[in-house]
């Protein structure tokens, strides 16, 4: 017997796993989610804070890093029974990880859990003249077309992480002025719309808390006070195949952990499922 079990999952772009490890075990302490996804981790296996994290009770990790740039990792509290890495465009530069949880961590039907962490783009929205975004609006075609993003009919399958489009109106804090910059230009929303109708991907952050309610995982360090401006993003996403979407009984948005002391410029985001 596989009795229901409450099934917790944060996505968090850390900008740097080993300068915010501090940070990274306050939130571990006090939320305790059973899987932790991070993005932008900047950090190469080799040299990843894997015992700070078992010393937390994260005994299991999936990498996918690099020196520097980029990167992405899977820490759990439940063990996996199997590990992925794709590559997107061609580049070998560390922005997709997957893993299974099924008998191993209890469960009857298993989970594959993707976490990306899709390219910023830079600031140009134009790619003529700016690689960058070129790369960008590529990376989210390809998200479309991967056959590992479309999960089988009766697949239980969830995909997070910073995807840096905010594709929804009510996603930035001004959707006219926003319209130009990057992260919300009408192309990048299309593409990523696109590919998540393309796997049949069920947004459930925006199901638990339909529009017109702003919603936001980011806010620019460039303001000079965050909070009181509030022009946030919603660059972190969580979606979910159909065949556990009615399985989503929250979604946390953790505001309070941008205003910490050198913090993210993303927030933690945890999804509870009861699978």
């Amino acid at each position: 017997m596989f009795p229901v079990m409450a099934l917790t999952v944060t996505t968090w772009n850390i900008n740097s796993v080993r300068l915010r490890i501090d940070l990274v075990a306050k939130f571990l302490k006090s939320a305790r989610p059973d899987v932790l996804c991070l993005q932008e981790t900047k950090c190469p296996d080799d040299a990843f804070p894997l015992r700070r994290f078992r010393q937390l009770g994260y005994e299991h990790a999936a990498l996918n890093g690099q020196k520097g740039y980029h990167g992405v990792a899977v820490l759990s509290r439940l063990p996996f029974d199997g590990i992925d890495v794709q590559s997107f465009c061609g580049k070998t530069d560390c922005r997709h990880v997957a893993v299974i949880l099924g008998e191993r961590a209890g469960l009857k039907d298993p989970i594959t859990l993707h976490n990306l962490y899709v390219p910023a783009g830079g600031d140009e929205p134009d790619p003529a003249v700016n690689p960058k975004f070129e790369h960008k609006l590529a990376f989210l075609d390809e998200m479309s077309r991967a056959r590992h993003l479309h999960p089988a009919r009766n697949e239980r399958a969830i995909l997070v992480g910073d995807l840096n489009v905010a594709p929804l109106e009510h996603d930035v804090w001004s959707h006219k002025q926003m319209l130009n910059v990057v992260s919300h230009t009408p192309i990048e929303c299309e593409k990523l719309t696109a590919a998540r109708v393309a796997g049949g991907w069920i947004d459930s952050m925006r199901v638990l808390v339909p529009e017109p309610e702003k919603l936001y995982t980011w806010w620019s360090y460039r303001a000079r006070d965050w909070r009181a401006a509030d022009r946030g993003r919603r660059l972190d996403h969580v979606w979910t195949s159909d065949a556990i979407a009615g399985a989503v009984s929250s979604i946390a948005i953790a505001k309070n952990y941008r205003g910490a002391e050198r913090p993210s410029d993303h927030v933690p985001v945890t999804a509870r499922f009861e699978v």
